[in-house]
């Protein structure tokens, strides 16, 4: 998938009928994440060191939802 530096995409993995999603882009080394829902609402901006640190839990499993 492209990234284009301001565009706001989501997960390939998300539910195609479900518009429950989060959506990321990538400006000036900063990610911007908000609710695919509320467009308009809050959004959280990480730089690239929280980032790739996010990246890397989640690639280890550390943020699976308890059972």
């Amino acid at each position: 998938m492209a990234r284009l530096d301001h565009q706001w995409f989501k997960s390939s993995y998300s539910g195609g009928n479900d518009p429950n999603c989060v959506e990321v882009r990538f400006v000036n080394g900063f990610a911007y994440v908000r609710n695919s829902t509320v467009p308009g609402g809050a959004v959280l901006v990480f730089n690239r060191s929280e980032w790739e640190a996010f990246e890397l839990g989640v690639f280890n499993g550390e943020f699976s939802m308890p059972v």
